[in-house]
Order: structure tokens, then C-alpha cells, then sequence
């Protein structure tokens, strides 16, 4: 990918994998539309201390010609974003 991807963690610590996975989804942006200047994601995971079933929380910003491109999954909390890398599809998809 040719455009520059910028990562932040709230309440997680970075992870190659993690890292990885949402490499892999940011590449598949550029074939929809290729003037992306830029795409920062920011992973968060809900709450300060680390328990089992905690929900992750991905926004994803894209800089295009003009204007930026904001992911971010408001609603109802998903049970299933337990699962980290489905909160990751779950928001490139969107």
C-alpha cells in the first residue's frame, strides 16, 4: 500500500498481529478509490483494565482529495467485537 497508515491503541497494547490484520484490510481501500492521501485507525479496547469479553472499538479516518472519510461504528455494542480482529472487519466493511 502506498498510502501511509497510521495506528494508535487506547487501553491495548500494540500487537504485530493486530498490526497486520488491519494492513491487510487498509490495502483493499486503495482499490476503491486510489487518491487516499492518508488512513489512521485507532483501536480501543472499552475500559481501562484488562477482563474477558471487553468490546473493541475501531474508527477509521481516511484522508482523500478534499475531504476525510470518518468509520466509526456507533450503536448498539456488538458482543461479537469481544473478538478484536471481527471488530476490524466489522468496520473496514462499513
Amino acid at each position: 500500500m502506498t498510502t501511509p497508515i497510521k495506528i494508535t491503541y487506547r487501553n491495548i497494547d500494540p500487537s504485530p498481529a493486530v498490526e497486520a490484520d488491519i494492513r491487510k484490510h487498509a490495502e483493499k481501500l486503495e482499490g476503491f478509490d486510489a487518491r487516499t492521501h492518508w488512513c489512521n485507525v485507532s483501536v480501543e479496547a472499552a475500559g481501562k483494565h484488562q477482563q474477558k469479553g471487553r468490546l473493541y472499538k475501531i474508527v477509521i479516518n481516511l484522508g482523500l482529495p478534499g475531504k476525510t472519510i470518518t468509520v466509526n461504528r456507533a450503536g448498539p455494542q456488538d458482543p461479537a467485537h469481544a473478538d478484536i480482529y471481527v471488530a476490524i472487519r466489522d468496520a473496514f466493511n462499513a
